[in-house]
C-alpha cells in the first residue's frame, strides 16, 4: 500500500550576482595563471566574523524564544480542543467505552484514510486486523500513529485493517483497572465480529503492554499474536547504575505518596507528575541538550520540536483507583509475574494462561523499560525451556542495541525496519514450534516500500535458562512490606483529613500550578503579553540570511561550551543515581536491614 509521506521543501537557491563582462584585471589574470593559488583563502576580518556570529546568535535566540511561545500557544489550543488524539491519519469511532454498561474512558477507532488515499482498495482481506494500544502514562494517545512512518503506517502499508485504541483526558468517576480490562475485551469482541476467523494482532506500547498481557490471558482464542513494545512486566528487574527508576518506590517509602497526590487532585492523579518523573531521569537532556539542539539548529529542528512537544505537554489524568492499583500491584508489588495480581476479587491473572504468540521488542538503550524488565518475567513464569514448551507457548524477543524508550514507538527508522519486519512475520509465528526465540533481521534496507526477500527474518531458538538477570527480590520484598505499612498509616491518620479539605477548586489550582505546565505556559502571549514583541522580531529574523555556519570558530566554541555543560549535568545525574543506589542498598539490602518491615507487614 502506498501512503503519503510529507516531504520538506528544498531551499531555494539564490542567484549569484551578475559579473561584469569586461576583460579581467591584471591581478585576476595573475591569479588564474597560478594554479597553486587556486584554493587559497583570504583570512577573514576577526571583527567582521565576530559581528556576524553575534548577529546569528541574536537571530537564533529570537527564533528560539518564538518557538517556546508557539509551544505554549499549541499547548493551550490543544487543551481548548479537548486534547484529541494526535494521529496523522483519518479515523472514525467504532465503539465509545464511556457508553458501555461498565464504562471506562477508552474508545476504539478505525483508521479510514491516509492523506488523500482511501483504504478500502488497499487492504488485504486475507490479513488479520491490527489493534494498536498506546500507553496511558501521563500523556495522550497517538504516539503509535504520530506520523506516516509509524506502527499504524507500517500496518497499513502491509495491508492490515488497522484499529487504534484511544483514551480521553479524564477518567470516569471511580474507574478501575477491571473497568478498563472489561472495555478492552469488548473491543476485541467487536473486532471478532467485524473480522470473523481472523484474531487481531495486538500492539501494546510501554504501559499498554501489560494491559495487552492481561487481555491475552483473559481472551484465549479471541486474539492473535501480541507485540509488546518497551513493555515492563518484571518491575523489580534492572541493572545497577543504569535503571534507577525501579528504586523510586523504596526511596519514597512506597505507594503512600501516590495516595496523597491523588487525594490532593480530588480523586484524580495528574499525568504531569509522571512526565516530570521521566524528565528527571536524564537531567542533561531535560535541562540543556533538548533546548540547545533546538537553539543550535533552529531552522531545521523547529517543526520537529513543536510536533513532539504538542504530544508531550498534553497531560492526561488517571483515577485514584487506577494509579494506586498500578503502583501497588506492579511497580511496588511486582505481582503480575508471580500470578498474584487480582484485577477483581477472586480474579487473579496468570500469565501461563496466555496461549497466543508473544513478540517482545526491547532496547539496550532504554533506561525506562530495559530488557531486564521486558524479559525477566519469562523465567519467573516458566522455570525452564521444557516448561515453556510444555505450555505450548511461543515467545519471540527482538533487541535493538541503542534506541531510547520513546524511539521504540516514534522513530521512523525503527518503524521502517523492526516494526515492518514484525508485521510481515506475524503469519510465521504460529508455524514455530513451542519455545523461546530471538528474532534476527538480516540485510535491512531501511526502505518502507520493500518486502521480503529484500530483507530476511530469522528466528533463532534460545533457552529460558539463558535469561539470567540478577535478582534483587529480597530487598524489594522489604520495599513492598514498608509500602503497605506506610499506606496503612496514611489512610488511617492523614488521608481522611486531606480528602476533607480538598475541593475541586484546590485540585484544579494545583493542576494549573504544576511546574510542568507553568514552565511552558510562561512563554504564552496569554500570560506574557510582551511575547507579541518576540513574535514580531522572529518574523523579521526569519527572513535574515544565515551569516555563519558550523565551521565558524565562534560556533565551534559554542558547541564546545554546550558539550561541557551537558557533561557536567550528566555527571551530576550519574552521581545522583549512584547515591540513590547506595541509599537503597543501605536501607533494604545492607547487613543490618533485616526483615523488620516484613515482620511488621506479616503481623
Amino acid at each position: 500500500m502506498n501512503t503519503k509521506t510529507s516531504t520538506a521543501k528544498a531551499p531555494t537557491a539564490r542567484k549569484a550576482p551578475r559579473k561584469s563582462q569586461s576583460a579581467p584585471s591584471q591581478e585576476a589574470a595573475d591569479q588564474m595563471a597560478a594554479p597553486e593559488l587556486e584554493h587559497a583563502t583570504i583570512p577573514s576580518n576577526p571583527a567582521t566574523e565576530l559581528l556576524a556570529y553575534q548577529t546569528d546568535l541574536w537571530r537564533r535566540g529570537v527564533r528560539y524564544l518564538d518557538t517556546l511561545r508557539e509551544r505554549a500557544d499549541n499547548m493551550l489550543e490543544h487543551e481548548r480542543m479537548g486534547k484529541p488524539p494526535l494521529l496523522d491519519f483519518d479515523y472514525e469511532i467504532i465503539l465509545d467505552g464511556r457508553r458501555l454498561e461498565r464504562p471506562a474512558n477508552y474508545a476504539l477507532l478505525r483508521i479510514t484514510r491516509v492523506g488523500e488515499d482511501c483504504l478500502e482498495d488497499c487492504l488485504d482481506e486475507t490479513k488479520p486486523p491490527v489493534m494498536v494500544v498506546d500507553p496511558r502514562a501521563g500523556h495522550g494517545p497517538g504516539i503509535g500513529g504520530f506520523k506516516q512512518d509509524s506502527e499504524v503506517g507500517m500496518a497499513l502499508h502491509e495491508g492490515h485493517p488497522v484499529y487504534f485504541v484511544i483514551f480521553f483526558p479524564e477518567p470516569m468517576p471511580g474507574q478501575t483497572l477491571e473497568d478498563v480490562q472489561h472495555v478492552l475485551r469488548r473491543f476485541v469482541e467487536t473486532l471478532a465480529e467485524r473480522h470473523p476467523g481472523q484474531p487481531p494482532v495486538l500492539y501494546g506500547n510501554c504501559q499498554a503492554g501489560w494491559a495487552i498481557a492481561l487481555l491475552s490471558a483473559d481472551c484465549e482464542g479471541l486474539v492473535g499474536p501480541a507485540v509488546l513494545n518497551g513493555s515492563p512486566l518484571s518491575y523489580w528487574s534492572g541493572e545497577s547504575g543504569v535503571n534507577p527508576m525501579r528504586l523510586a518506590g523504596g526511596l519514597l517509602g512506597g505507594a503512600w505518596l501516590t495516595h496523597l497526590m491523588a487525594d490532593l487532585g480530588d480523586g484524580r492523579f495528574d499525568g504531569a507528575n509522571l512526565a516530570t518523573n521521566f524528565e528527571a531521569l536524564k537531567p542533561a537532556n531535560t535541562l540543556w541538550q533538548k533546548d540547545y539542539q533546538l537553539f543550535a539548529d533552529i531552522d531545521g529542528q523547529r517543526e520537529r520540536f513543536l510536533e513532539f512537544e504538542r504530544w508531550w505537554t498534553g497531560f492526561y489524568s488517571l483515577s485514584k483507583e487506577e494509579i494506586v492499583a498500578i503502583v501497588e500491584n506492579f511497580f511496588v508489588g511486582n505481582k503480575l509475574e508471580r500470578g498474584e495480581l487480582e484485577v477483581c476479587p477472586g480474579c487473579s491473572v496468570d500469565l501461563k494462561r496466555i496461549r497466543n504468540p508473544l513478540v517482545i521488542f526491547a532496547s539496550g538503550g532504554d533506561n525506562i523499560t530495559p530488557p531486564h524488565q521486558a524479559l525477566n518475567w519469562i523465567p519467573a513464569v516458566y522455570p525452564d525451556t521444557a516448561a515453556l514448551k510444555a505450555a505450548d507457548q511461543r515467545i519471540v524477543y527482538l533487541l535493538n542495541p541503542h534506541v531510547g524508550h520513546l524511539g521504540i514507538f516514534v522513530s521512523s527508522k525503527v518503524a521502517r525496519l523492526e516494526h515492518r519486519a514484525i508485521l510481515e512475520s506475524v503469519g510465521d509465528l504460529n508455524d514455530l514450534a513451542p519455545g523461546l526465540y530471538e528474532m534476527k533481521i538480516d540485510n535491512p534496507t531501511g526502505d518502507p516500500d520493500c518486502h521480503k526477500p529484500q530483507f530476511q527474518v530469522r528466528f533463532e531458538e534460545r533457552r529460558v535458562e539463558d535469561l539470567d538477570y540478577p535478582s534483587q527480590a529480597p530487598a524489594f520484598e522489604q520495599v513492598r512490606a514498608l509500602s503497605e505499612h506506610n499506606v496503612a498509616l496514611y489512610e488511617t491518620f492523614v488521608g481522611p483529613w486531606v480528602r476533607l479539605y480538598t475541593t475541586p477548586w484546590t485540585a484544579e489550582m494545583l493542576r494549573q500550578l504544576h511546574p510542568a505546565r507553568t514552565s511552558r505556559l510562561m512563554f504564552s502571549e496569554r500570560f506574557a503579553p510582551w511575547m507579541k514583541g518576540v513574535k514580531w522580531l522572529a518574523e523579521m529574523a526569519e527572513t535574515m540570511p544565515t551569516p555563519v555556519d558550523s565551521s565558524s570558530p565562534y560556533r565551534q566554541w559554542e558547541t564546545l561550551m554546550s558539550d561541557s555543560i551537558a557533561s557536567t549535568l550528566e555527571l551530576a545525574g550519574t552521581t545522583r543515581d549512584s547515591v540513590f543506589e547506595m541509599a537503597f542498598g543501605t536501607l533494604y539490602a545492607g547487613p543490618w536491614a533485616g526483615m523488620a518491615w516484613v515482620k511488621t507487614s506479616n503481623d
